[in-house]
């Protein structure tokens, strides 16, 4: 590892000749970047694997993290930080000629998730390794993320985010640990040694390929794993229906683009069953090579199938990855021959949840006869579950249809994930204590009843690593000066600031920091836009994609009102505001 500059320099300079074949003169921006994050990969990936043994010879319980969205950002300054290398590598590319700030604008930010339930899902996999917890991310590898927008003339217009277009210099493609899913198809059962088997056939297989992100923590050597899935093709199919031979050439190039599909977008538009069904597969996909991919690394570990609660964790964010209940519990029964009570007892005990939402119109629930055709086993299982669920309401209060309904897993032509994801946790918590104590006393309130001790609270939080030590740095400075460094690994440290509340020498600082950055965004907003913009003004800022959002709705009905108010008394006195979106 480099931990002095000319060390750095040196080795940034053999790499680059290496690597690329150029000399330092001729290296653009994007060479650099490109040549630092594998510097900074390799460098970690000695720690990487280290991790990895360790869990396997200490039989560490793990953590795996299941979420549709990952809003990891870009990783270079972040690794860097995290490494402790952060100024080395700054002060040695100053000395090369490079802006360390130019050149993380190189990186393009990882098409992964959306907004808050993929920033939580970042936070938690940064703080996991930094407390050198065994916890890792499952996630898919979008192609595309959300939409890039532009604003044009006035109107919004929506690009493809392909985000992959310079390739991802912190993945590693890991073909040897692909696994197969599979869709549609037909169940038959039959009885074996009085039991009943289910043998699945005619169904159709993709192929899910991982690609690694090393995860590394505030220490440098732990460094933990996110696991992205890519849906591909499966180009001589054995079992799947067709050969796609001769004539079927055509029928082969509709498959392979199908299964591409399903790791194309970030959230395909839903509003049509197309779109519905696309997700429902995203969901399945990203469950089953999940759990696959879990129990081969369990399998490894030489213990019995039921001591599995004792050495695995799954935590699903919202009700996106609902599906590795009935996934799970299917592996358990038709591969490991448990029976269901076993294969529940193991699954409940492994299965934790976070709900997100509140509004009842904004739970997830998908077409019963979509499940069916799609995911004929996975069906026969949810059905399983509900149908005993429904048994427990009805013995525990007899005569209450109305419970029963307003609380089954399957109701009204469609299957309630939030639901299936209740009863078959341990654990269920929200994100903020209203927002728990709405789903506990309203929303959920039947199942807070009947599970009164699964319910609780976790509220979000961010990591300061990335959002003041390295997006702040200034301010982290003046932190150190005023109560150490301490607080940089034990952020409840500071605490201690609070002494300062009433110090006018500390307080000026403060304000000195803060007009220095905002007049480095006044900058940065008028080589983008030449708007110019009043570092004396209030900076109201709302940072999330344009689109149908009530809180932007909300936003721009206040400047409304704001500006109402100034044209019926333009004497009024109030400070200047900088509104941006």
């Amino acid at each position: 590892m480099f931990n002095d500059k000319e060390t750095f320099k040196q080795v940034f300079r053999e790499t680059l000749i290496s690597k690329l074949g150029k000399p330092l003169e001729e290296a653009s921006n994007a060479d650099v970047y490109k040549i630092l994050g594998n510097m900074i990969r390799e460098n970690a990936g000695k720690n990487w694997a280290d991790t990895n043994q360790k869990y396997k010879t200490d039989k560490d319980k793990q953590v795996y993290y299941f979420s549709m969205e990952f809003l990891i950002g870009r990783l270079l300054g972040n690794n860097l930080l995290n490494m402790g290398v952060l100024e080395v590598v700054r002060e040695g590319l100053a000395d090369l000629g490079f802006s360390l700030q130019d050149i993380e604008e190189v990186e393009a930010d990882a098409g992964l998730g959306n907004g808050g339930l993929g920033r939580l899902a970042a936070c938690f996999l940064d703080s996991l390794a930094s407390l050198q917890y065994a916890g890792h991310g499952c996630g898919i590898r979008y192609k595309y993320g959300l939409f890039e927008q532009k604003i044009v003339d006035g109107y919004q217009v929506e690009l493809p985010d392909y985000w992959l277009q310079n390739d991802n210099v912190w993945e590693v493609r890991r073909e040897d640990k692909q696994v197969e899913v599979r869709f549609w198809g037909v169940i038959e059962t039959r009885e074996e040694n009085g039991r009943l088997i289910f043998e699945h056939s005619q169904y159709e297989a993709v192929r899910a390929v991982p690609y690694d992100v090393p995860i590394i923590g505030a220490d440098r050597r732990h460094v933990n794993t996110l696991r992205n899935w890519s849906a591909e093709s499966i180009t001589q199919p054995t079992r799947t229906f067709g050969s796609f031979a001769g004539s079927d050439y055509h029928k082969f190039l509709e498959y392979k683009r199908s299964v591409e599909s399903i790791s194309e977008f970030l959230y395909p538009d839903d509003s049509q069953y197309e779109g519905k069904l696309l997700r429902l597969k995203q969901q399945y996909f990203l469950c089953s090579a999940g759990l696959q991919s879990i129990l081969r690394t369990f399998g490894k570990l030489g213990l019995p199938i039921q001591s599995l609660p004792d050495k695995v964790a799954l935590h699903i964010n919202d009700t996106h990855p609902t599906l590795v209940i009935p996934e799970l519990l299917r592996i358990l029964m038709d591969v490991h021959g448990l029976g269901w009570d076993e294969a529940w007892s193991i699954t409940t005990r492994m299965v934790s949840y976070t709900n997100h939402t509140i509004l009842s119109e904004a739970l997830e629930k998908w077409p019963i006869q979509m499940v069916r055709d799609l995911l004929p086993r996975i069906f026969l299982i949810i059905e399983e579950i509900n149908a005993r669920f429904c048994g427990e309401l009805m013995s525990r209060y007899p005569g209450d249809q109305d419970r029963i309904s307003q609380m089954a897993i399957i109701h009204d032509d469609q299957v309630r994930m939030a639901h299936l994801a209740i009863v078959a946790s341990h654990s269920v918590n929200g994100v903020a204590a209203l927002h728990t104590e709405i789903l506990m006393k309203r929303e959920m309130r039947l199942f807070n009843e009947m599970y009164p001790h699964r319910f609780n609270n976790k509220t979000n939080g961010i990591t300061h690593r990335r959002w003041l030590m390295h997006a702040n740095p200034d301010l982290a400075n003046l932190i150190n000066q005023s109560i150490g460094t301490r607080w940089m690994s034990h952020p409840q440290e500071m605490i201690g600031l609070i002494k300062y509340c009433e110090d006018a020498s500390f307080q000026e600082q403060v304000a000195s920091i803060k007009r220095r950055n905002k007049l480095k965004l006044a900058e940065y907003i008028y080589s983008k836009h030449s708007v110019h913009v009043d570092p004396d003004s209030i900076f109201d800022v709302q940072v999330k994609r344009l689109h149908a959002y009530k809180r932007q709705l909300l936003n721009i009905l206040h400047i409304l009102h704001m500006y109402n108010q100034i044209k019926d008394n333009p004497s009024m006195d109030m400070v200047p505001r900088t509104f941006i979106f």
